[in-house]
């Protein structure tokens, strides 16, 4: 089974100042450790579960050429669908064996970031599609703001430290088809070795085996959530902020058995970003002389940017 802790939120939600410290504790350690934990006491009712996979199904399902109305040029993939095989691991040229859709930020009460960021793409042919989307975009975003907060304690920070970065932020939730496998993969796999751009991934469907992290002797190690569990590590963002005290973990989503070839498989990842402006100048009370400063003074959005090219997502 599954080497990643397990930690359940509602003991960070409840009013017992001792579970409160248990969560901190136990989601700080393992962030530090492997970067990965899988969470109970999540904000994702069931049904509404049960609903996105129903529609993310039906849509994979569509026509191609239906799909490919809705893989919008010159937004570097940030909406809408991308097609099979477009987007690579930085430092790969194989491109990964899946397709993707992306739901972007709902954006309340800000204007400039409403024309900052690109409006979300309506499937005319799937009435619900959308709106179960938006719905599960917010619960998973209410989640990660109560992880982040946990994050922050454990930081020294102020509870409240991230809040005004992620009010808004260029969150992406991308439902994700594996398609069957149908001749053998020349030198690709589903989803090659890579960390996260963003701040925290929140996974959805990482219920059997696939999902695979590397741990600190180099070994891969299969992550493997309950279905009442979403697996969250830690990305990038967050790890320079830290000064790489919480570690962004290189994982990767492997080929099935032979036998397993033919299947489907589905994901949902949430990708937590902050606003663009968010400074990611590592924290001065995570750098000593044990840890001196690893990374440059970046912007969020400088960083984004920086990695969508290495992804081939975006031209220079």
């Amino acid at each position: 089974m599954s080497l990643v802790p397990s930690v359940d939120l509602s003991d960070f939600i409840s009013d017992d100042p001792k579970r409160k410290e248990k969560f901190i504790k136990e989601i700080g350690t393992a962030f530090e450790d492997i970067g990965f934990v899988a969470l109970s006491g999540h904000f994702l009712p069931e049904d509404l579960v049960d609903n996105l996979y129903a529609e993310i199904k039906k849509f994979f399902q569509l026509p191609q050429d239906i799909k490919d109305s809705y893989e919008i040029e010159g937004i570097g993939g940030q909406r809408g669908y991308t097609s099979f095989g477009k987007e690579h691991a930085k430092g790969r040229t194989e491109g990964d064996l899946k397709e993707f859709w992306h739901f972007g930020q709902y954006v309340a009460d800000d204007p400039k970031l409403a024309k900052e960021y690109p409006d979300n793409v309506l499937v005319s042919e799937l009435p619900k599609f959308n709106e179960v989307g938006k719905e599960t975009f917010k619960m998973l975003e209410k989640t990660a703001r109560y992880v982040l907060r946990a994050l922050a304690l454990h930081l020294e920070l102020e509870e409240s430290y991230f809040d005004e970065f992620i009010t808004n932020g260029n969150s992406i939730l991308r439902p994700i088809h594996y398609p069957p496998i149908t001749s053998e993969p020349k030198n690709a796999v589903r989803a090659a070795a890579h960390g996260d751009i963003n701040l925290i991934t929140l996974l959805m469907g990482a219920h059997g085996k696939g999902l695979q992290v590397q741990n600190h002797k180099g070994e891969w190690v299969d992550a493997i959530a309950r279905p009442d569990q979403l697996m969250i590590n830690v990305g990038d963002m967050l790890s320079r902020l830290s000064n790489n005290k919480l570690k962004s973990t290189i994982h990767q989503v492997v080929n099935p058995p032979r036998e397993l070839w033919g299947s489907s498989r589905y994901s949902v990842p949430f990708f937590m970003h902050p606003i663009s402006e968010m400074p990611l100048n590592c924290l001065e009370n995570c750098i000593d002389d044990e840890h001196p400063k690893k990374f440059e003074d970046i912007t969020a959005g400088e960083f984004l940017h920086e990695r969508l090219i290495e992804l081939g997502l975006i031209k220079k």
